[in-house]
């Protein structure tokens, strides 16, 4: 059964069965199960995906992740903002304003290494 690469709700690559609509029309009841267990199925017509029949529950995942209020994202920011005004924060943002070019790409180094 071939297969498409899809996005779940948690952001991952899966691969999930592609399905001929016509099969799909035959057997629904399996293809349902299928969708159910494994999250998604996509259905083709001519070996080109037209659908996608999802699970509820990845369905309501991806739902939530969209509906993210405008104050969802304002508390979101506040929080950011309020972990800026720290007095630790402050005092690294002077030193950064106030280092010099070479400092600051020792900093900018030592910061990659961290990262590997």
């Amino acid at each position: 059964m071939p297969t498409l690469t899809f996005r779940n709700s948690r952001g991952e690559l899966i691969d999930i069965p592609a399905v001929a609509a016509t099969k799909v029309k035959n057997e629904f009841g399996a293809i349902l199960e299928r969708a159910t267990h494994d999250g998604a199925v996509a259905i083709t017509r001519h070996d080109t995906p037209k659908a996608v029949l999802l699970s509820y529950g990845e369905f309501e995942s991806l739902i939530k992740v969209r509906a993210r209020s405008l104050g969802d994202l304002d508390a979101e920011f506040d929080e950011l903002l309020a972990r800026m005004q720290t007095p630790k924060a402050k005092k690294g943002m002077k030193a950064a304003f106030n280092a010099s070019p070479a400092r600051l790409g020792r900093a900018a180094v030592k910061a990659a290494r961290k990262r590997r």
